[in-house]
């Protein structure tokens, strides 16, 4: 959910295509396409996972929003930690106030949960780019 602030993926997408450009090779192409796919993969991937996970945890669509809105006022209020920061404490308070004391402090684990599986998610989409780029550019 934050790390659509940070598009790492379409970064490394953009730089392979620019290298595919310039290489103008068989190879290049095929790697570009590589990547392509897979950014594709791990994009939709680390947004329907955690938030399946989220929904089968009772958490509702309108909850996720205003901590979606909550994740990106707080990037820019609290640098680098803000965007977790105002995911999570949404969370907690609404669910506090909807479900009462005890029952928030589940829904926001799960809340940490999926951030951190989405973001694992987004980091080894990252890591096979990485992988198949090196690979490209040291078989060219």
């Amino acid at each position: 959910m934050v790390a659509v602030l940070v598009p790492g993926l379409a970064l490394q997408v953009v730089a392979v295509f620019l290298w595919a450009l310039v290489e103008s090779s068989l190879w290049g192409w095929v790697a570009f396409g590589v990547v392509l796919a897979v950014a594709g993969a791990a994009t939709v991937f680390k947004f329907m996972h955690p938030g399946k996970r989220l929904r089968a945890a009772g958490i509702p669509a309108w909850l996720l929003l205003v901590a979606a809105i909550s994740a990106v006022v707080g990037f820019f209020v609290v640098p680098v930690v803000g965007a977790p920061l105002g995911f999570v404490l949404s969370i907690y308070l609404f669910e506090r106030r909807r479900k009462g004391k005890d029952a928030a402090w589940p829904s926001t684990k799960q809340a940490l949960r999926a951030i951190v599986t989405s973001i694992g998610i987004e980091l080894a989409g990252a890591f096979v780019i990485m992988a198949v780029f090196f690979v490209s550019a040291l078989a060219l």
